[in-house]
């Protein structure tokens, strides 16, 4: 009889290998030990996904915080006054008009909040942000941001990942798979859940092609952070010998099947989530913080999303003491819709800006007097922006030629104003950049080259900035 010839020998696993060879492989078990500390000599391969790695250049900072205002604010309404809206408000808008989301479209529409400058720089900034405004010499506002889409959907997962479609690594994976983690406790991207998970759900966060250890964990920043979190076995030792034999199990077959990344993943994930069991109940006990503290990020607050988002950037500074590479917050329920107002704009972002506007400010303050401002990168971002005309009488309309974003931190040029829409604050006209810069931005600062930060697959390597990307110059130090 033949044998079936469907059936290939697996491939020598690494396990076998050794245990068919006769002798002198302490040097090999040594580095192995070395690797899964993260100490892998130059030129080898670690193990450990989570091992620290080198970097292209000098790094600026070792983290990233993204503060996602899911639904996209208005830019004229936060960052960027228009002087001409309120003259002409209520009057037919002269520009020629894109095709808008929804077709609704009104009269030209000025904003309803007021402006003023702010610190030495005398950045303005919306009344909308009291608490922001204080800190407006250490932000960069970029007011000529562009995207590619105008659905929320697609203009997430482009901002996420830099692709329109669902399935690619975020940016957040890509930090994680560049430079490793600084933390062994903690995954090295989390994502702070405020309540709205944006369109495009959890694949906004996914590790695409990128080995599965690189996903985004989603944290909750009260309760349970994460769930089955709490020890369930009788002992220690109990849960230590089932993790054991689990991970012999997935470790044999792994090596039969030449390590699968499911499989790989899987073992790494199973012994950080035991570790996790004891790193996170304590990181969410904010009751060892002083009641200074849980004031100013406004834990106490009885207005809605204030106390929560609070409570997001309060654990996220305690996150990045810890380590973690890449955070992620995302808005708090405020009994209505995010920062998307199609209609009762002026309370719709009232109330969102109410929500987040004193968390961020006693997060920069707390950065800095604590000594991790100049390590860290703080962003503040929608996925578009809104029309400077209305849709129908009271709200704004989706519009991706031109918003306003910040960042602040390490590298970057605090005080700056940075590119500039029309006089309406429709469209960029000068220093025009696009959401591949803005990545390719925050790659540079953490030390990673973004067309050398690369991922064989599909016969090509993979860039999160595509065949795109230019460094946002103007605002680095």
């Amino acid at each position: 009889m033949f044998p079936c010839q469907r059936i290939q020998p697996s491939p020598l696993s690494r396990r076998d290998f050794l245990r068919q060879s006769a002798c002198g492989f302490g040097a090999v078990a040594l580095s192995a030990m070395l690797a899964d500390d993260g100490n892998t000599a130059p030129g080898a391969v670690s193990k450990n996904p989570f091992a620290v790695k080198p970097t292209h250049h000098a790094p600026k900072v070792k983290h990233v915080v993204y503060l996602y205002m899911d639904g996209g604010p208005s830019q004229v309404d936060t960052w960027d006054p228009k002087p001409l809206l309120t003259e002409r408000n209520g009057k037919p808008f002269s520009m020629k008009i894109e095709p808008t989301q929804f077709n609704n479209i009104g009269t030209t529409f000025g904003s309803p909040y007021k402006f003023a400058q702010h610190g030495e720089s005398g950045t303005p900034c919306s009344d909308l942000f009291p608490h922001v405004a204080k800190h407006v010499d250490d932000l960069a506002v970029i007011r000529s941001m562009t995207s590619n889409f105008s659905e929320h959907t697609n203009a997430n997962y482009f901002l996420h990942t830099g692709v329109g479609i669902q399935g690619r690594p975020s940016m957040g994976a890509w930090a994680a798979y560049g430079l490793g983690s600084e933390c062994q406790d903690l995954p090295a991207f989390i994502v702070l859940n405020g309540g709205l998970i944006p369109p495009g759900g959890l694949d906004c966060f996914n590790s695409g092609f990128l080995p599965a250890t690189y996903q985004g964990s989603v944290f909750n920043p009260s309760g349970a952070a994460v769930a089955y979190v709490d020890r369930t076995e009788a002992s220690d030792k109990l849960q230590r010998n089932k993790l054991a034999l689990l991970k012999k199990l997935d470790r044999a077959e792994a090596d039969r099947l030449n390590n699968v990344d499911a499989l790989e993943s899987a073992i790494a994930n199973y012994e950080l989530a035991y570790r996790m069991q004891t790193v996170v109940p304590e990181l969410t006990d904010f009751s060892n913080e002083t009641e200074a503290t849980q004031k100013a990020y406004g834990l106490q607050e009885q207005s809605k999303g204030t106390a929560s988002f609070g409570r997001q950037c309060l654990l996220a500074r305690r996150l990045i003491e810890k380590g973690v590479r890449f955070l992620e917050l995302t808005c708090p329920a405020v009994g209505h819709d995010r920062w998307d107002q199609h209609g009762n704009l002026t309370k719709g972002h009232k109330d969102n800006a109410l929500a987040v506007d004193q968390g961020i400010g006693a997060f920069l303050a707390d950065l800095k007097e604590r000594g991790l401002f100049d390590d860290t990168l703080v962003v503040w971002s929608g996925e578009f922006g809104r029309t400077p005309f209305a849709q129908g009488s009271n709200g704004r309309d989706h519009n991706p030629w031109g918003f306003s974003l910040w960042m602040a931190g390490g590298g970057i040029k605090g005080g700056t104003v940075y590119g500039a829409t029309d006089e309406f604050g429709y469209k960029a006209i000068e220093n025009r950049h696009d959401i591949h810069d803005l990545h390719a931005t925050i790659l540079h600062l953490l030390g990673l080259d973004h067309e050398k930060t690369t991922f064989r697959f599909s016969g090509r390597d993979m860039r999160l900035t595509d065949v795109h990307g230019k460094l946002i110059q103007g605002i680095l130090a």
